[in-house]
């Protein structure tokens, strides 16, 4: 025995008095960590992922979960974590996977400023008495309006204007593929897109023939792979997304195990059922913005100049220079991804220490844009680690005309962030392409959940416009005088061009 037994990450027990025997947990738990042995229910806690499925259906409450009952000697440099991943790398020799976006002790922004509050000589509004905007349209604005009075008196626009997004509300759902999820999960974000006037996007998956009817209200991306890229999907999009890079893991691709790529998927995909699906991390005609520029325009052509063209990269060090190149493209609106988005599966070391967050990334390129002209050429979408209203406004006030939910919108359908997506056991039925669990997911009460959900956060972002004195949430875009940081250091509010908390 070189290395051993590690300490349990979490300790389960079953109260015998309450417990009644009933077998839901059995029955519930996809990880195998209940079990029968003879009259009672054996317990295996090493398989625990905290996903609380067995928690959520036990009847009598008889479950008790606890988070590292025994624990390493203590070290701030050697942690759990660090010697656990040696561990495991020493017994497999392979890269370590994880879900869900960055989970390492880094400083939440968003959590260290504060929005502003108007009072006496600058008198609040009242949501309930005085309307409030929220109708956001994404695309590109024109510089100028050429207009011309006709001869009856009417007023003709004779700028021609580039087709826009209408959102009844700034928070659109995030790109996440049949196959990263299951199709009953995609179906409630498309319903809940629907009911909430607003958009979700298809992932780099395709999209499934079920998902046809929610079309009007779906975003098509193309990916480094190009899976299930044709006319008739790039037709059927309100919009269409260039997947560049993801917040999760910047600068590499993606991959599907094969155990995943069901007939579904594989149809929808374009795919061999069984086969792994490789994105690879360039896209093999992008070495250039000028090749990116090509890559908008062909899909622009395509689809005859109807639908607005999005880009999607990842928030790293240069990302207001990539947003630059892409402005001056035909492209319509650049998506940022910050580090804290989330993924259904990704090495580690990229999920945990490359790229940086949202916060930094949407306020230098809006800074960019503004100091070259050119922020009205195109619109900003942030996301990664957006958990609230307060997180989509003060993103709006760095310089964002809108936001990507993902890991929040699966939350609202039961998701535990227990980050273990990439194994396709979710026990919730989202991400998972096993039936008997997808089977768990009632698409229509998760559709009214993530549809409260985005109702609850923008009826919140109408009382923080009041409170701001502030009737249109295109006048709080880019408005930093509306935030102030607090805890933050002198370098970071520079690059958020904030003021201090009693400036």
């Amino acid at each position: 025995m070189m290395i051993g037994s590690l300490p349990p990450r979490y300790r389960v027990t079953i109260d015998p008095v309450r417990c009644m025997e009933c077998g839901r947990c059995i029955e519930n738990c996809s990880y195998g960590v209940f079990s029968r042995d003879g009259d009672r229910i054996f317990v295996n806690p090493r398989n625990c992922t905290a996903c609380h499925r067995c928690i959520a259906c036990c009847p009598r409450d008889a479950i008790l979960l606890e988070e590292q009952p025994c624990d390493y000697r203590s070290h701030p440099l050697w942690t759990r974590e660090a010697r656990e991943a040696i561990y495991n790398q020493a017994r497999t020799g392979k890269i370590i996977l994880a879900g869900m976006g960055n989970a390492l002790d880094y400083p939440v922004i968003f959590d260290r400023l504060v929005l502003d509050a108007c009072q006496v000589t600058n008198p609040s509004l009242d949501p309930l008495r005085e309307p409030i905007e929220l109708v956001t349209h994404l695309g590109k604005r024109p510089v100028r309006l050429d207009l011309r009075r006709k001869d009856s008196g009417d007023v003709e626009l004779r700028t021609r204007l580039t087709p826009n997004l209408r959102l009844e509300t700034p928070v659109m759902i995030g790109h996440m593929s049949y196959g990263a999820i299951s199709l009953n999960a995609q179906m409630a974000l498309a319903r809940a897109a629907k009911e909430a006037g607003t958009y979700m996007g298809t992932g780099e998956g395709g999209l499934h023939s079920a998902l046809h009817p929610y079309q009007d209200r779906m975003i098509v991306q193309v990916a480094s792979g190009r899976f299930g890229v044709e006319i008739d999907y790039l037709e059927r999009g309100a919009a269409i997304e260039i997947k560049i890079g993801q917040g999760a893991k910047p600068g590499i691709g993606g991959h599907l195990p094969g155990e995943k790529v069901c007939d579904g998927i594989s149809r929808t995909r374009m795919i061999p059922e069984g086969c792994d699906a490789i994105s690879p991390a360039p896209h093999h005609d992008i070495y250039s913005i000028e090749d990116l520029a090509q890559l908008v325009r062909g899909l622009k052509e395509a689809t005859e100049w109807k639908k607005p063209v999005f880009v999607k990269i990842a928030a790293v060090h240069n990302a207001a220079a990539i947003a630059a190149g892409i402005a001056r493209s035909p492209a319509d609106a650049v998506v940022i991804d910050g580090f804290r988005g989330g993924t259904g599966a990704a090495p580690k070391v990229f999920r945990d220490h490359v790229g940086i967050p949202i916060e930094a990334a949407v306020a230098s390129v809006d800074a960019k844009l503004r100091s070259l002209g050119i922020r009205n050429e195109i619109s900003i979408i942030a996301s990664g680690g957006i958990r609230g209203s307060a997180d989509v406004a003060k993103a709006i006030a760095l310089g964002a005309d809108a936001v990507y939910i993902g890991t929040a919108a699966l939350v609202a359908m039961g998701c535990r962030v227990c980050g273990n997506c990439y194994r396709g056991l979710c026990p919730w039925g989202i991400a998972t392409q096993r039936q008997d669990l997808v089977d768990r997911l009632d698409p229509d009460e998760a559709a009214r959940h993530v549809a409260n959900l985005i109702h609850a956060w923008t009826l919140e972002l109408s009382e923080l416009l009041g409170a701001a004195g502030i009737n249109s949430i295109e006048s709080l875009r880019g408005n930093r005088d509306r935030l102030r940081g607090y805890m933050l250091d002198e370098g970071l509010m520079e690059v958020l061009d904030v003021k201090s908390v009693g400036a």
